[in-house]
């Protein structure tokens, strides 16, 4: 008999020890391992609602949105599921007005970034909130925990997007499920594919934060051109540096090499005020307003013009990502093959 794959993950945590997989998604209601990544403005509410609709947990990236905007989002996803589904916000900004918006919306997961989480637990808390904080180390994981976050994220290096250490996630999640337990501790960074999946829930983690397979996603935001480009890229295509940091200077970030990339990387990796074709307008938003090379804009899949030169924010693991599906498919295809391989592992012990 096929189990379902949260049973899988029950009982690899009975055989583990350590990994707590079932607390995190049973506490929200999810039969999939599988977490949507923040990524950007590729993501809609119809992706999220999908996610969490096929079991797993979806997720709007929030930083930079409008508060009105904010709350159209989440009341939107709110009308596609009943579902609990997630925000999140970078806080290189203040967020505590935006976050107020978010909670007062109903919110019940709140993700943090890239800053200081202690500002926020107790606001998240108050509001019978979920808070889940990215880390990329064992010491920042256990900070965290110590001011209260709830389920803490491990990014390892090979993440696409903005990343915020610099070790892989082989050696990070289980660093970081060391340091916290028995906190629950979700993935990120290289799963793209089932194995991915069960890798890290065998590293302990108790669910896979994946965001470049989502980009493939038929529900997300993204220019055709930079899926194609995913879909086409190969485990080298990818470089980590701060070539595009128009709008969030200084913040590294893995991004597929693409015209941009090239030029830059030939001409030194000069910084700022200094880099080939500076300033130049690439594409025009609807509504008017201009995307400049080295800007930190996502090719979402309402602009005009070439979106090659922008930035295609991908990680490593977009070997592994070929074809544009529904976000359900993506996400069952993931626990299910993942539970393949842990029936397999757990068998062959029998």
């Amino acid at each position: 008999m096929r189990h379902s794959a949260s049973l899988v993950i029950v009982g690899l945590c009975q055989y583990r020890g350590m990994v707590r997989a079932e607390g995190f998604c049973a506490g929200l209601g999810m039969t999939l391992p599988v977490v949507q990544a923040p990524i950007g403005s590729a993501c809609t509410p119809a992706l999220a609602a999908a996610v969490s609709d096929a079991g797993g947990l979806g997720m709007l990236a929030l930083s930079w949105m409008g508060i009105d905007d904010a709350r159209y989002r989440i009341r939107a996803t709110q009308q596609l599921t009943s579902r609990p589904f997630g925000v999140n916000l970078a806080l290189q900004w203040p967020q505590v007005e935006r976050l107020t918006a978010c909670l007062e919306e109903g919110a019940q997961v709140v993700s943090t970034f890239w800053g200081d989480p202690a500002p926020y637990t107790e606001l998240i808390q108050q509001a019978n909130a979920m808070h889940v904080h990215t880390v990329g180390s064992a010491e920042e994981a256990r900070r965290a925990v110590d001011v209260g976050v709830d389920v803490v994220v491990a990014q390892g290096w090979e993440a696409g997007g903005h990343v915020w250490g610099e070790v892989a996630s082989l050696p990070l999640v289980p660093a970081v499920v060391d340091a916290v337990h028995p906190v629950p501790v979700l993935a990120a960074g290289g799963i793209a594919d089932g194995r991915g999946l069960a890798a890290v829930l065998a590293l302990g983690a108790a669910a896979g934060w994946v965001g470049t397979r989502f980009l493939l996603a038929a529900e997300a935001n993204v220019h055709p051109d930079y899926q194609a480009a995913v879909a086409a890229a190969a485990e080298t295509g990818t470089v980590y540096g701060v070539v595009f940091d128009g709008g969030w200077p200084g913040a590294p970030h893995r991004v597929l090499r693409n015209s941009t990339v090239k030029a830059w990387e030939a001409a030194g990796r000069p910084g700022a005020g200094s880099r080939p074709g500076e300033n130049e307008v690439l594409v025009t938003i609807r509504g008017g307003a201009q995307v400049l090379r080295y800007g930190d804009d996502t090719p979402t899949a309402d602009l005009l013009g070439d979106v090659e030169p922008m930035a295609h924010y991908a990680g490593q693991g977009s070997a592994l990502v070929h074809a544009v599906q529904p976000a359900a498919v993506i996400a069952r295809t993931l626990a299910d093959e993942a539970q393949d391989i842990l029936n397999r592992l757990t068998a062959s012990r029998a």
